[in-house]
């Protein structure tokens, strides 16, 4: 039982470790469309995608992502691929 307990709270110190080093994008808001949750941006590299500098709409994970954020905010962001390959922003905060 010990082992067990001992692997659960590696994993996720693993997982939190790599929470805290997601890969975090810098972009410029150019459009949010709550309604859809969708957000165009106008980003730098995203490394975790070997995607380069571009300006794309994406899908938010979760609609909530999107309070607060408007066109023209400088913010930073994280992304991934779903399941199904499409590209969904999974984090955002104003940059800093």
């Amino acid at each position: 039982m010990i082992r067990r307990i001992s692997a659960a709270l590696l994993a996720l110190g693993l997982a939190t470790a790599a929470f805290a080093q997601a890969a975090w994008t810098d972009a410029e808001v150019r459009k949010v469309d709550a309604k859809t949750g969708k957000i165009t941006l106008k980003h730098g590299e995203i490394k975790n995608l070997d995607m380069p500098p571009m300006t794309m709409v994406f899908t938010a994970k979760d609609k909530a992502l999107l309070e607060g954020v408007k066109a023209g905010d400088h913010v930073q962001f994280a992304a991934d691929k779903d399941a199904a390959g499409e590209y969904v922003l999974t984090a955002i905060q104003q940059k800093k």
